[in-house]
């Protein structure tokens, strides 16, 4: 069978599941995303999202609804007289919209499902210092990320491994699984296995208030809680009233006597929080107001010896 598939997605997340159907051939009748919203300096320039900027350079039918029970949006979308519908990094859809296609709409998690259901699976699972994590394609039904499972991915996530490596991984490994979910779905080979409850963990949105690192904890659980919200939305501490976002750190694991927190450094090239257990070594962060950069190249102009 020739499918006609909606896609509905937002960030660069999804932007290679859409053009590998793309690039593959499938007849893309619709491409839903967010609407255009002003950002940068002052607000002043319009952005648009990821996969916009790529349907549009595909020529490809965009839908922007602001609200997705509009009932002109919703005869919009029953006129693709869609087969199938495929969501990565959307947000929720009404069932009026889920349960249009004669097919379904299966959605691409970034998750080993039932594990880590939720908005923000990838930062959880290297919080939570998982060994292992993947994608997962299901097709939706009433409850988020609760539907019966098509096909799993998986991928170890190494003891260093930052959230946003790990995204970027999982970015890849879900264009393509999407692509051999659809292809099952045209022929009609493909089992669909129900979730285990048993197994069901949640990943709920991080805040940037909530990123505060607690030292007074195991030097495994400071490094992973900073790698795992590494890029976005950034673990920090602060540093003489000012937030110091810490972007990468490596283990150090030896008693000592020092106090949670406390400050260790030669003002040259390291710097050291102590742990419970040891301490962290910070390789990048950021001072407030300032950029990025390597601890080496931040002491250059910092001094904590005063």
């Amino acid at each position: 069978m020739s499918l006609r598939i909606v896609f509905m997605g937002t960030p660069d997340f999804a932007v290679p599941s859409l053009q590998i159907l793309v690039e593959n051939g499938y007849e893309v009748v619709g491409v839903i995303t967010s609407t255009d919203k002003m950002g940068g300096r002052g607000k002043k320039t319009l952005i648009e999202s990821a996969v916009k900027k790529y349907a549009v350079s595909q020529n490809l039918n965009v839908l922007q609804p602001p609200r997705l029970k509009n009932k002109e949006f919703v005869e919009s979308l029953r006129s693709l007289k869609a087969d199938l519908q495929v969501v990565v990094a959307f947000r929720m859809l009404p069932e009026v919209v889920w349960n249009m296609p004669t097919i379904g709409t299966i959605n691409l998690h970034g998750s080993i499902l039932p594990k880590y259901r939720g908005a923000a699976p990838i930062n959880w699972a290297v919080i939570n210092g998982e060994k292992e994590t993947g994608v997962t394609t299901f097709f939706l039904k009433h409850e988020i990320d609760t539907g019966d499972i098509l096909e799993v991915a998986t991928t170890p996530i190494g003891e260093n491994e930052t959230a946003g490596e790990v995204y970027n991984r999982l970015m890849q490994i879900g264009g393509d699984t999407v692509l051999s979910s659809v292809k099952k779905i045209e022929v009609g080979n493909y089992k669909l296995q129900p979730q285990k409850n048993e197994l069901v963990s949640k990943a709920p949105k991080i805040f940037s208030e909530t990123c505060e690192i607690d030292f007074n904890q195991s030097t495994a659980n400071v490094h992973n809680f900073i790698r795992g919200m590494s890029p976005y939305p950034t673990a920090w501490t602060s540093l003489s009233g000012l937030k110091l976002k810490i972007f990468r750190t490596v283990k150090e694991l030896v008693k000592h006597d020092k106090p949670a927190n406390m400050i260790i450094t030669d003002d040259k090239s390291y710097i050291k929080f102590a742990t419970t257990d040891g301490f962290v070594e910070v390789l990048e962060l950021q001072i407030e107001g300032k950029k990025r950069m390597k601890t080496k190249d931040f002491l250059n102009g910092y001094s904590f010896l005063k």
